[in-house]
């Protein structure tokens, strides 16, 4: 029990100190505009501009984004029923939060899972697009802490469920289990 306690007083104290930069303007824009780019209407509709302007094998890895997408949140959809945390901003006293922020549980970050899921197959396809795509993703994850919607945990657990369904899809695709 100890170590939930400590692990959970490091999560408040990463929070605040990432949190703390909130009246920065120039990380506000960033932040605020980067955040989309893990959001459902940017990741659904970025799969499928690849899926059908593309062929070949980045049509293929589209297809494996578009599959990791859809898998990664039945069980982001899944943990949020089963553990209901609630979001930092509510709990965590000199939290700093966009006006009319979002009221679900918050673990783990969609965001942070969604943006994960569908970079992953395409930097196992070209690993220097790593170069690109892994700031981006991490830039979307350190996001949502920093407009006080999640804790880093959140975002820890939603890099990784998207990385893990990400290769997943990627690996059947070269495997050739599935198109």
């Amino acid at each position: 029990m100890r170590y939930v306690e400590t692990m959970y007083a490091l999560d408040c104290k990463s929070f605040h100190y990432i949190n703390s930069y909130f009246d920065h303007k120039i990380l506000n824009r960033f932040f605020r505009n980067i955040t989309h780019l893990g959001g459902a209407t940017t990741t659904i509709m970025t799969v499928l501009i690849f899926i059908v302007l593309t062929t070949g094998f980045i049509r293929q890895t589209a297809i494996a984004s578009g599959l990791s997408l859809l898998c990664s949140h039945l069980p982001v959809a899944l943990v949020k029923k089963l553990l209901p945390r609630k979001r930092p901003y509510l709990v965590l006293e000199n939290s700093q939060v966009l006006e009319n922020p979002l009221t679900d549980c918050s673990f783990p970050s969609g965001h942070t899972t969604a943006i994960f899921s569908i970079i992953i197959p395409f930097i196992l396809l070209y690993p220097i697009l790593g170069l690109i795509l892994l700031p981006i993703g991490f830039s979307v994850a350190i996001s949502r802490v920093y407009l006080g919607l999640h804790y880093p945990s959140d975002i820890l657990v939603g890099s990784l469920l998207g990385t893990f369904t990400g290769n997943l899809f990627y690996q059947l695709l070269m495997n050739g289990l599935f198109l």
